[in-house]
């Protein structure tokens, strides 16, 4: 059920500013945690409005994800509420099977986002008991034979706010010593898709996480040299054991036995499986894999390949890059200097909420990742804040985690929702004040 918003224009030429009526919550962003909210709203016959700055739903996967790219995890851990994957698909969908399945999932449940909506204030009004969250929009026409673009400036309020903007909202790339030196292409992983044009070049990926271990396995398949620029420890684990997947073993083992316990046992049987990821270069952290996920919310590596292109040197460990040093040179850590064709930053996204979130509760911290506890005692009700704010996409657990936090809020509204309705006599409109 969308919500019903309406609003005036006020001014006109190349900028306006707009007041919207708003029903239900407002809920921004449209990838999987903000579809997974408005679907179980709709469900609960809550009305709800969805701002998403950009063109369509899922803008990751959608505009920022490899050509090659697949659930790391088997489907069944990565459904939404109320609609399961389709049968044929794999066990691990591809991005383009789950594109499929997340439009399919909003045409479903009838959430129709308000695309091209990008957030840049949402704060709470106190003596109205409303958030009141500004969104700027675009749009180009034609006059006198050229083009004019009008940007047009709205502000939404409701009682309820679901932040559903992600993780991974913006790129993070790190600032290296000469970069504007370096004659060769530099680019984020968001921006890389397949490895065909970087054939016969000598590429460096800087990351080993999952996005940057693939990338290295599309480049070796695509007939690039790569070397992968580690910066610390990580935990290489296959991304099945005994037939099985690692995450689904995990998972029901941490049922019956302590985190510590299960990360031995994991570390074990990847050893049987791997061999010793040291010898190549790729040294464990001192804390288990779980134990990590569970304390920063870095996952493991899921091996899909790239281990065997490194155990054969077809994949070269290098460390933590230093500088450029002009020209096509990369200086190490160590002293050591090589030149590369192109450099790959698969440095990973970062949350953008302390921009334009004010009055946040105390939900997130200073760079945008979800306190866990938020003041809350162990287990309590951490994904909402105060005023009729909800997190939602922000545990760490990813789809799996976001659709829980999601069936949680969304019930949660839904109360407030119904005892309000029930007060107003059927009625529940709020307007926002002029801007």
């Amino acid at each position: 059920m969308q919500g019903q918003v309406a609003g005036d224009d006020a001014g006109g030429g190349s900028s306006r500013r707009r007041e919207s009526l708003v029903r239900g919550p407002i809920i921004v962003g449209a990838g999987p945690s903000g579809l997974a909210v408005a679907a179980t709203l709709s469900q609960h016959g809550v009305p709800f409005t969805v701002l998403e700055r950009s063109d369509g739903i899922a803008d990751l996967w959608t505009n920022r994800t490899y050509d090659r790219l697949r659930l790391h995890l088997p489907k069944v851990f990565c459904e939404l509420p109320h609609a399961r994957f389709p049968a044929d698909f794999p066990t691990y969908p591809t991005k383009h099977d789950f594109l499929r399945y997340l439009r399919s999932y909003a045409a479903r449940f009838g959430v129709s986002p308000l695309f091209g909506r990008t957030v840049t204030r949402a704060r709470y009004d106190a003596d109205a008991s409303l958030w009141r969250v500004t969104a700027v929009s675009s749009s180009s026409s034609a006059a006198d034979g050229g083009g004019v673009t009008t940007t047009t400036e709205t502000e939404y309020a409701s009682p309820w706010l679901v932040v559903a903007s992600g993780e991974n909202a913006e790129v993070v790339v790190p600032t290296v010593k000469g970069r504007e030196m370096f004659a060769g292409e530099v680019l984020h992983s968001s921006a890389y898709r397949s490895g065909e044009r970087f054939k016969g070049m000598r590429v460096l990926v800087v990351g080993c996480g999952n996005s940057g271990m693939e990338m290295c396995l599309d480049l070796c398949e695509h007939g690039a040299m790569p070397f992968m620029s580690v910066r610390s420890g990580v935990h290489v684990l296959p991304r099945e054991m005994f037939g099985a997947s690692t995450f689904g073993i995990a998972m029901k083992l941490l049922r019956w036995l302590p985190i510590k316990l299960v990360d031995r046992l994991l570390l074990l049987i990847a050893r049987m499986v791997l061999g010793n990821t040291e010898r190549h270069g790729l040294k464990r952290p001192k804390l288990g894999p779980l134990e990590i996920k569970n304390i920063t919310g870095k996952s493991p590596v899921l091996d899909v390949g790239a281990w065997s292109f490194i155990k054969s040197g077809n994949i070269k460990i290098v460390p933590e890059v230093e500088s450029f040093t002009g020209g096509n040179g990369v200086r190490f850590v160590d002293g050591n200097k090589m030149a590369f064709d192109a450099v790959i930053f698969a440095t990973g996204y970062r949350s953008n909420v302390p921009f334009w979130l004010k009055d946040d509760g105390d939900l997130f911290t200073e760079d945008g990742t979800a306190k866990q506890a938020a003041g809350q005692p162990s287990g309590g009700d951490w994904w909402r804040g105060p005023n009729g704010l909800y997190r939602v996409g922000f545990s760490g657990r990813g789809l799996l985690g976001a659709g829980a936090d999601a069936l949680r809020a969304a019930a949660d509204i839904a109360g407030r929702w119904q005892a309000e309705v029930a007060a107003a006599g059927g009625a529940k409109i709020v307007s926002s004040s002029s801007v």
